[in-house]
């Protein structure tokens, strides 16, 4: 036998060649096929009871009767799933801008007047006092912030939040 015949006999030519090891693979068990099996009579579930029965699934948090859990514990509060997030800010914080600027929500977190802009944007309200014309793009405003930045010769505009794009790396 040559070199190239003993290479040939430990290779395999298809998916449907290959098998597992010897004893790799176990029989599964077969239950209820007559009492000389030692697994017949009643195939392993005991005798009686809910679990015996065919069909029985159990519940989850089910806990044999007893009041479960997640029943037993008060329930307390509401989370509002349509509630809105916004960067607050008040307009006695605007002093530290330019006379005449035309600011948005990234220039404000440029200039650290807010941490972080909000899911739904930054939102301005009315306490303090605003001393210069500053023309302000926000996504909502309060109207005490708005009379008094108007006052100053200023101007509010509401607008929508510009969509980031979301980082979809995998």
């Amino acid at each position: 036998m040559s070199e190239n015949d003993a290479k040939s006999e430990n290779s395999f030519t298809g998916l449907g060649d290959l098998s597992s090891p010897e004893g790799a693979v176990k029989s599964r068990r077969r239950v209820g096929r007559g009492t000389g099996s030692g697994r017949g009579k009643t195939s392993t579930r005991g005798h009686k009871g809910q679990k015996s029965r065919s069909g029985y699934s159990r519940k989850v948090g089910f806990e044999g009767g007893q009041m479960p859990l997640q029943r037993r514990l008060p329930k307390r509060g509401f989370n509002n799933r349509f509630k809105k997030e916004f960067s607050e800010l008040n307009v006695g914080r605007l002093g530290v801008l330019a006379e005449g600027a035309s600011v948005d929500a990234d220039a404000l977190r440029a200039a650290g007047l807010i941490r972080k802009i909000a899911k739904d944007g930054v939102k301005l309200l009315g306490e303090g006092e605003v001393d210069r014309a500053i023309h302000l793009r926000v996504q909502k405003c309060s109207d005490s912030a708005r009379r008094k930045i108007e006052s100053a010769g200023g101007s509010v505009e509401i607008v929508v939040l510009a969509a980031k794009p979301e980082d979809k790396s995998e």
